[in-house]
């Protein structure tokens, strides 16, 4: 069982260490004690809160597609020359950057403030673990 420490658990729901123990207090949640007496939380349920509460934007796009990682957030930077651009969305807590030609840029209108969707079909994806402590 992996074991989770409050903390961490907020960090990873992007809500408040209050949020988790208020979860733990009203059994949303369950804990334990590890060996040095912190409070923790199971792993595996904690992954199921996330995904039962995870609030995904609205895709206005409303097309049909194969990739299932999409990304919907707000266009905040955009680096271009004459040929090639760096667009860089803020998809809620996350940080998507996607180079494209400045052609591209222009004929999707994107700019400063608008809201854009991201599309991420990979066949590597590189997953990493931090150490354990």
């Amino acid at each position: 069982m992996s074991q989770i420490r409050i903390r961490e658990a907020a960090g990873y729901l992007g809500v408040s260490d209050d949020t988790i123990r208020r979860w733990i207090e009203t059994g949303v949640l369950s804990s334990e004690r590890d060996s040095s007496n912190k409070i923790v939380l199971d792993g595996l349920e904690l992954a199921h809160l996330a995904r039962k509460n995870a609030v995904l934007p609205v895709d206005p796009s409303d097309i049909g597609r194969s990739a299932r990682n999409r990304f919907v957030g707000v266009v905040t930077g955009i680096l271009m020359d004459t040929v090639m651009a760096q667009v860089e969305l803020q998809c809620g807590p996350h940080r998507v950057v996607s180079l494209m030609s400045s052609e591209a840029v222009r004929e999707l209108g994107l700019e400063l403030g608008s809201v854009a969707i991201a599309v991420v079909k990979a066949t590597t994806v590189i997953i990493e673990t931090p150490p354990v402590s």
